[in-house]
């Protein structure tokens, strides 16, 4: 019967509902435990064209966003001679191949050089050039952000002020007026308030031309016309020359506080490119979407209609304004607006690929491996590495500590940034962060890919000196070892000048116990 009825009713609302039950199975698999191909059936570019808006542009590094989709992901050179590789993905439909990356890139750096559009347009984004109000860019560091995605170990795009990419010649991307609707999947713990982390429509030649020139996702804490609700990140829409919450620029939403610092965002924007634009977002990992905003476009002249050029935009704004940082997973733009049937759809499918899930190996100092480093001087045997406030602190974590806490206190071990016979150690609740001593005392940061950074992040492996558990010497300060005092983190030598050198108790202070990790 219902098949039946299913097959009278219109042809979109029957697509749509098609595209909603096949990322309904896919969820309900995962749930229960159902071994999945490569891919699910329907991607988000396969939901989209079934509900009659197809992608125009379709970006990710970590994932095929068609199931059928087998070709490059994005590009990566090498500092050491310069040449470039493509890296695919391990199957039609599937997840990219990091392996390649690690390999072509041992021994030396490399760059994201180049963003492939998955879609049959080939809007493929590049390093961006000058622009109105910033310098040419460079490209981002391609290790910067592991992250486990479907089960595998891939690397998002991380970025950093003075990064950016674009493409300003493009094929079927909306302009003048037409509507248009995208997503990207982003992270709530890398932002700041600085103009402009975009992903979206945006003018072809790099300057700020007008009003309504612009229609792209912004991510960030900038609150551009108050009063803004909470502390942010907020998902605005980048109109050209505002960061609009609704049609006055300001928020009318009062629960619209932020997402928080949820590690993986999905952001959502939609425009009829006459009269109306919606915002959403949701958490990637979990749940449905909430619309921040739905409603007509901005009053000010130059909105209604919407004067597109076209250009897509990654991580600045249209006139590469590029003091912002940001995370990008993956990303699409549609010719049409997208249904909300399609747009839940999409996010069940982000929801069902595990962004952030576990590694699968714990316990260890293995590469990928996800652990927790208990101190195990006598006062001290409970407490456990942890970041508190951007700080590397010692705390208690027990069984009845607060998720929040249990994800402070947990790593993921990745190959040394400096030195791959070594150790860094990513934060598990913000991707990208690593463990970094500045000044001695020892932070949680985000990568910047710069050799200093690289370096300070780096720790290599030895038999704790008190003779129990591992102790870790600095790369670059190969005699100062990871050490707590007064509950704080340092690289501390065996005496010296410092407090925190003192030799007293020295050699239990810089042993460690790694463990399981406390997050599941």
């Amino acid at each position: 019967m219902f098949l039946r009825l299913l097959r009278t009713r219109p042809r979109r609302l029957r697509n749509a509902t098609l595209a909603a039950l096949s990322a309904l199975v896919t969820v309900l698999a995962l749930a229960v435990g159902v071994p999945q191909a490569s891919a699910a059936t329907s991607l988000p570019c396969d939901i989209y064209a079934t509900a009659g808006t197809p992608c125009v542009a379709a970006h990710s590094l970590v994932r095929a966003l068609y199931s059928s989709y087998n070709g490059s992901l994005y590009q990566v050179q090498r500092a050491s001679d310069s040449a470039t590789a493509n890296i695919g993905l391990l199957a039609a439909g599937g997840y990219a191949n990091a392996a390649a990356q690690d390999s072509f890139c041992s021994g030396t750096t490399c760059i994201i050089t180049k963003i492939y559009d998955q879609s049959a347009r080939h809007n493929d984004l590049t390093i961006e050039g000058a622009g109105g109000a910033g310098v040419a860019d460079v490209g981002s560091p391609a290790d910067a952000l592991p992250v486990t995605v479907g089960g595998h170990q891939v690397y998002g795009l991380e970025i950093s002020a003075g990064m950016g990419y674009r493409d300003n010649s493009t094929s079927g991307v909306a302009t003048n007026g037409a509507a248009e609707g995208m997503y990207m999947v982003t992270s709530g713990t890398h932002v700041n308030g600085s103009c402009c982390f975009d992903y979206g429509n945006a003018e072809t030649n790099n300057q700020d031309t007008g009003n309504g020139h612009m229609d792209a996702i912004n991510f960030g804490t900038e609150c551009w016309f108050a009063p803004c609700y909470g502390s942010g990140p907020w998902v605005q829409a980048d109109l050209e020359n505002g960061l609009f919450q609704s049609d006055s620029g300001y928020s009318k939403n009062t629960a619209n506080t932020g997402t928080g610092a949820i590690p993986f965002v999905t952001a959502l924007l939609k425009n009829n490119g006459q009269d109306h634009f919606a915002l959403k977002y949701g958490n990637a990992q979990s749940g449905s979407l909430t619309t921040t905003y739905s409603g007509g476009e901005p009053t000010t002249s130059g909105y209604s209609p919407m004067h597109q050029e076209g250009a897509i935009v990654l991580g600045t704004g249209g006139d590469n304004s590029n003091g912002s940082i940001g995370s990008f997973f993956e990303g699409v733009m549609t010719a049409g607006i997208p249904t909300d049937a399609a747009d839940n759809s999409v996010q069940a499918n982000i929801v069902s690929v595990g962004y952030g899930g576990s590694t699968g190996t714990t316990g260890t100092l293995a590469a990928g491996s996800e652990i927790s480093l208990r101190a195990t001087t006598s006062c001290c045997t409970a407490d456990y590495i942890r970041h508190q406030n951007n700080a590397a602190v010692i705390s208690a974590i027990t069984s009845s500590s607060s998720t929040l806490d249990k994800g402070d206190a947990t790593w993921i071990v990745r190959r040394g940034l400096a030195d791959s016979s070594c150790y860094s150690f990513e934060s598990r609740n913000y991707p990208g962060d690593f463990l970094r001593h500045y000044n001695y005392q020892l932070y949680r940061q985000p990568m910047v890919g710069t050799t200093q950074f690289r370096q300070d992040a780096t720790f290599c492996a030895s038999t704790g000196k008190s003779g129990t558990g591992t102790s870790f010497a600095s790369y670059n300060y190969p005699t100062r070892y990871l050490r707590h005092y007064n509950y704080n983190v340092y690289i501390a030598s065996d005496g010296g000048s410092n407090a925190f050198d003192s030799a007293t108790s020295w050699t239990d202070d810089v042993s460690w116990v790694v463990t399981a990790p406390w997050a599941p």
